[in-house]
């Protein structure tokens, strides 16, 4: 498949309401989308580096700045998604951004072959369960009333993000309120040390279904001595950037569940590995979110609907995080949000919302 060219674009996307973790509080997104034009079909991949790089090393400048000088000008002429990982292996780091192109060659093939991005992926659902990605709050009375809107909406599992000052009692306060039957979890985002194990451990008496990412993104052997003082099932998501790391975690004993970003791993291809490893392992895994819009959240939901994929993602509806969002919304159904059939990744960007909500545009012909 020879591309004639790739478009960098720009596009900035207001939040629907401020989202606030332990390393700070996102208003908008402002997203990299490429597309890949070939005589036969146009592909769109996301980024989802941040505007700076708090979550990861990565942020949004830098990958447009890898993909114009480096990632693109190493693609060979004709390119399917595997000759993408191989042709970008030498350069070190730099996933999300490596994760973007190869989607969007991925989703310009399998649209010019009129096949799924799920089937190719080896789906085996047509709906996966949505969880939604509460942030931290100015107080309890305001995230009750958060979750209760989440809960009336349909949404089958709560993840909570928490910080040092900012767990026990918003834990506390959901299960009084709702209950112990309703799918629980928390994100820590790496706020925490291992000395805080024994605050950590008084999470335990809450039943949740995991805690993700407590410790250090860098630190498999702390997560792993954590692991064996509480009894909270510990998901890894930072510390997990490819299929090797996620062994390494699993041999150590460092997490008995795993998140699966593909902007974070390099890929979907590379998501798929990991899936297959965890599988074959007994490991849970669930697919994160990193506030896509319909472009990477159609992507997504095609990965989660693999087997393997237990536990219900990040895969929120469009109006979770968007008033307008880029394509056709996502809309929640009994708790569930339905994988695309169509070719590729299935969905298309509206070109008069595309227009409205870019910045710039950069066109790199190869």
């Amino acid at each position: 498949m020879k591309i004639t060219g790739i478009e960098l674009r720009r596009i900035a996307m207001p939040l629907v309401a401020p989202f606030r973790t332990s390393f700070g509080t996102e208003t908008r997104r402002d997203v990299l989308l490429l597309r890949v034009v070939t005589p036969d079909a146009e592909g769109w991949g996301e980024c989802v580096a941040m505007s700076g790089p708090l979550y990861s090393a990565e942020y949004v400048d830098g990958a447009a700045d890898v993909l114009r000088r480096f990632l693109i000008p190493a693609l060979p002429p004709s390119a399917d998604a595997y000759a993408v990982g191989r042709a970008l292996r030498p350069f070190k780091g730099h996933r999300m951004a490596k994760a973007a192109l190869e989607a969007a060659v991925l989703d310009a093939r399998l649209r010019a072959a009129d096949q799924s991005l799920a089937s190719f992926l080896g789906a085996a659902a047509d709906r996966v369960p949505a969880g939604v990605s509460v942030g931290i709050m100015n107080s309890i009375p305001e995230l009750l009333d958060a979750v209760a809107g989440y809960l009336e909406e349909g949404y089958i599992r709560i993840k909570l993000k928490i910080e040092p000052g900012w767990d026990l009692e918003p834990v506390r306060a959901v299960r009084e309120r709702f209950g112990p039957d309703v799918p629980l979890q928390v994100d820590a985002n790496a706020a925490y040390t291992l000395t805080d194990a024994p605050h950590l451990a008084r999470l335990d008496e809450f039943g949740l279904l995991l805690i993700e990412q407590p410790l250090a993104d860098d630190d498999m052997v702390q997560h792993a001595r954590l692991a064996r003082r509480i009894t909270t099932p510990i998901c890894l998501d930072e510390s997990i950037e490819s299929a090797e790391h996620a062994a390494a975690a699993i041999s150590l004993g460092a997490c008995s569940v795993i998140n699966i970003k593909p902007g974070r791993v390099g890929g979907y291809l590379e998501a798929r590995r990991i899936h297959d490893l965890c599988r074959a392992h007994g490991v849970a895994v669930w697919c994160g979110g990193m506030l896509e819009t319909g472009i990477g959240r159609a992507a997504n939901v095609a990965l989660a609907a693999l087997p393997g994929f237990t536990l219900p993602g990040d895969t929120s509806g469009s109006r979770r995080y968007y008033a307008t969002d880029l394509t056709a919304p996502f809309e929640l159904r009994d708790g569930h949000l339905t994988v695309p059939t169509g070719p590729g990744i299935g969905v298309d960007p509206l070109p008069e919302i595309l227009d409205e909500v870019t910045t710039s545009t950069e066109w790199i012909t190869l």
